[in-house]
């Protein structure tokens, strides 16, 4: 049975059709990359499967269990498939600790000394042990990222989805973010990223989604994808992109 399955999913705002009749489904371990021109619904479609959004129409299925139903608890569902912002959305005034252990203590209802071994954990795991104490001013926008990446990995998620987060970095930090991602893929994490890094959708996916006005144009293997596209709306966004 898929971890996630998405069937029929629509969002409208307004009376602009964001997403339109979306349909998908996520395996234990997939590395899912979605990639497409900005505007044709990645993250709302991402926004939407974390509930940030609520669906106009379709259904989400968590492990068979209808989640837009109230079948799975939010916080819990929220607690098995977490987000990493483009933004971070770090507290800024909370250390790192503090950061990575409010969910942990709050959701999963850890005492403070589990908490922070948990968080301390996935802190080293992404190379930001030495900064414990530090406030997010004090840290890069990769630093910061990290930190967000550790906060996720904190809650042990099923699922985490990735919503563009290196876009707000500067160039130079954008490698190291994305080294801890290689990493979690490489150790079968299942994980769905909206990304514009195209050499990582194409080396560390299994699977790539091509989005295009709202829909899912295209749904293959990187080699399918990025090697022999079938639509030309895929094929143009491939050959502007890569001519960049």
């Amino acid at each position: 049975m898929a971890v996630i399955e998405v069937s029929h999913l629509k969002k409208n705002f307004g009376e602009n059709a964001v997403l339109k009749d979306i349909s998908f489904s996520v395996e234990k371990g997939d590395v899912i990359s979605i990639i497409g021109s900005s505007g044709s619904g990645k993250s709302t479609m991402l926004r939407c499967i974390n509930l940030l959004e609520n669906p106009s129409d379709g259904r989400i299925l968590f492990h068979g269990t209808e989640v837009r139903a109230g079948g799975i608890p939010l916080t819990d569902y929220r607690a098995k498939v977490s987000m990493v912002f483009q933004s971070f959305n770090l507290f800024n005034n909370m250390d790192v600790l503090k950061n990575c252990t409010l969910g942990t203590r709050k959701v999963l209802g850890l005492s403070r000394e589990q908490a922070e071994e948990r968080a301390e954990k996935y802190l080293a795991r992404v190379g930001m042990d030495a900064y414990l104490y530090a406030k997010p001013r004090q840290l890069s926008g990769g630093q910061k990222q990290r930190v967000a990446i550790a906060r996720a990995l904190c809650m042990e998620p099923e699922v985490i989805l990735f919503d563009e987060p290196t876009s707000a970095l500067d160039p130079e930090m954008v490698g190291e973010v994305l080294s801890v991602m290689k990493s979690l893929a490489a150790e079968g994490l299942t994980m769905l990223v909206v990304t514009h890094e195209m050499a990582f959708a194409r080396d560390v996916s299994n699977r790539v989604l091509f989005m295009d006005g709202g829909r899912i144009e295209e749904d293959g293997t990187p080699e399918q994808i990025f090697g022999n596209p079938q639509k030309e709306r895929t094929k143009a966004f491939l050959t502007r992109f890569f001519a960049q």
